[in-house]
């Protein structure tokens, strides 16, 4: 299966593509330049990510996402909660390498979970039976000791080496059927949209992006992962320089689209539909951005004058980087007791979100 974009009508997706296009490099001058940019940057990672799972059809919560990334969550995640944090992880991953990695043959390989190159088992210069040590009348006792803990000290080394490197990698194991499809070519479909990503250099960046993830979707590369896609298409905008202060939120602007619009058998109609969500993205961004620099505005108000030892400023920075805190996660990020952060969440007036006595947690609303 082949993904034909050669008949494209280009008179028609010129429009949307400017839009789209003007949408989201205002947002990201915006973020550039802003004093809240880095903040904005890690609340849009969790909401992306749970707008993903909706695109997917599934449900998860945002407050359960950001208890589970600070190891707070009190019960089992589940499945789609794993599936989030994943997703989350990954966005991370593509923001603090080079633009150009997730697209890479490395990225790509590290992003789909198998290793880049096929390494062989690394080669023990010690083995792992210990030399007997002769003693000899003019040795120091303390330097045989010595020598005797580095020996047992490069033994371990050596078995853990062994167990993290072995010579068959993992993935190369055969996958479970009931879980991989046989007749599922992962490999194939991936170099058919890796061709569809070299065919179309010298199209607008924004239009490439939609391209390659009309491919993904209409080629289905991987048989787990669709969310994967969304991701790469984001990353090329950032390759292309379109974008270099964020990653662009496109679960968050394929949200405002109808499925029946995004799912269409015409390819024209999909097209226009993520570049309408590119343009909400960057739309729904601008408004975020101004909400949190208001909010910043009211809160470094309330602590001015305080003195330079004050954990304030610490937590007017975690409440923007963060849909939602709770008093646990500001007791482990400020190093105060849980009655401190208690005292210092009432001193910013904080919009409380649970009401409950046991378990309390505030945001920006």
């Amino acid at each position: 299966m082949r993904y034909n974009f050669a008949d494209l009508p280009l008179h028609r997706l010129m429009e949307p593509v400017c839009r789209a296009t003007a949408a989201i490099t205002r947002l990201d001058e915006r973020i550039l330049r802003s004093a809240i940019g880095q903040g904005w940057a890690e609340r849009a990672h969790f909401i992306d990510s749970v707008a993903s799972l909706w695109i997917d059809g599934e449900l998860v919560h945002l407050e359960d996402l950001v208890l589970h990334d600070a190891a707070m969550g009190n019960r089992a995640p589940t499945h789609e909660l794993t599936i989030a944090y994943d997703i989350l992880r990954t966005r991370r991953r593509i923001a603090e390498h080079e633009p150009d990695w997730a697209l890479s043959r490395d990225g790509l390989s590290q992003l789909r979970g198998k290793a880049a190159d096929v390494h062989s088992a690394i080669s023990v210069e010690m083995p792992l039976e210990t030399k007997s040590i002769e003693p000899q009348e003019d040795d120091d006792p303390l330097a045989r000791y010595l020598a005797e803990i580095d020996a047992a000290v490069a033994r371990s080394e050596a078995a853990i080496s062994h167990v993290l490197n072995p010579a068959t990698p993992s993935y190369q194991q055969e996958r479970a059927p009931l879980l991989y499809e046989p007749d599922w070519d992962e490999e194939e479909r991936l170099a058919e949209w890796q061709t569809v990503l070299e065919e179309s250099v010298g199209l607008p960046p924004v239009l490439r992006a939609v391209l390659l993830l009309d491919a993904w979707n209409q080629l289905q590369v991987l048989q787990h992962a669709p969310w994967l896609g969304r991701l790469l298409a984001a990353s090329l905008l950032r390759k292309e320089s379109v974008t270099v202060a964020h990653l662009v939120a496109f679960n968050l602007g394929l949200k405002q689209v109808g499925r029946e619009r995004r799912a269409n058998r015409q390819q024209e109609v999909r097209l226009i539909a993520m570049l309408d969500a590119i343009a909400e993205a960057g739309e729904m961004g601008m408004k975020e951005h101004d909400r949190l620099v208001l909010a910043q505005q009211q809160m470094q108000h309330r602590i001015a004058g305080r003195r330079q030892s004050s954990k304030l400023p610490q937590l007017v920075d975690l409440v923007l980087s963060r849909p939602m805190v709770s008093s646990g996660m500001i007791a482990k990020s400020l190093s105060v007791t849980p009655q401190g952060a208690l005292k210092i969440a009432s001193e910013l007036h904080l919009r409380e979100l649970t009401g409950r006595g046991r378990f309390r947690a505030w945001g920006i609303i």
